[in-house]
């Protein structure tokens, strides 16, 4: 009979994410994630095989407790500059924040496994803009398209605020929202 699990695996995931977020993939290094977690070499790749698989369930993770309940109460919202506001707030807010736009920038062009769960964190956040727009209910008018438009904005500030180090720009996208949100003709939401 083997040893039992000397270290708690929810928590280590939530603590490599966290080094993710902060570091990157390439800026990690096992050695950072042994100390950074707790656990032993050895622990390490018997639970998750290697650093990538640890890092792909970490990413997993992000998506199903942070991204995608983020993306369906971001669709609830009544109007485009009520879903970015919360969008910023949900965004900041996170112990993993910037997880999956580093996830995107830095290993999907190089890792298919990586791409798939980014853009299905993506496609979520894209649906939740589209139908605070409306675009759901009116393919081709004029709101269609504009989701992905705004997320690939919203997300492009983030990462240039993220490179420069400086805080996220929330007044610069809350502001995009307003000029945009102002364009577009918002069609009742049902009761």
């Amino acid at each position: 009979m083997g040893r039992p699990r000397a270290f708690d695996e929810d928590e280590a995931v939530r603590a490599a994410s966290r080094l993710f977020a902060a570091q990157g993939y390439e800026g990690t290094s096992v050695d950072d994630l042994v100390t950074g977690l707790g656990v032993h070499r050895g622990s390490l790749y018997k639970v998750f095989g290697s650093k990538r698989g640890l890092y792909l369930e970490a990413l997993r993770r992000h998506l199903d407790q942070e991204v995608l309940p983020t993306a369906a109460a971001l669709a609830t919202a009544t109007d485009l500059a009520g879903l970015l506001t919360r969008a910023v707030a949900a965004y900041d807010a996170g112990p993993a924040a910037g997880f999956l736009l580093l996830a995107a920038a830095e290993r999907a062009p190089a890792d298919p496994e990586v791409a798939a769960l980014v853009e299905e964190g993506l496609a979520a956040l894209d649906a939740a803009v589209a139908a605070v727009l409306g675009t759901a209910a009116a393919p081709g008018g004029p709101a269609d398209g504009l989701a992905g438009i705004l997320g690939a904005a919203v997300l492009g500030l983030r990462l240039r605020a993220r490179a420069a180090g400086t805080p996220p720009p929330a007044e610069v996208v809350l502001g995009l929202a307003g000029r945009l949100a102002a364009t577009l003709p918002q069609p009742p939401r049902p009761a």
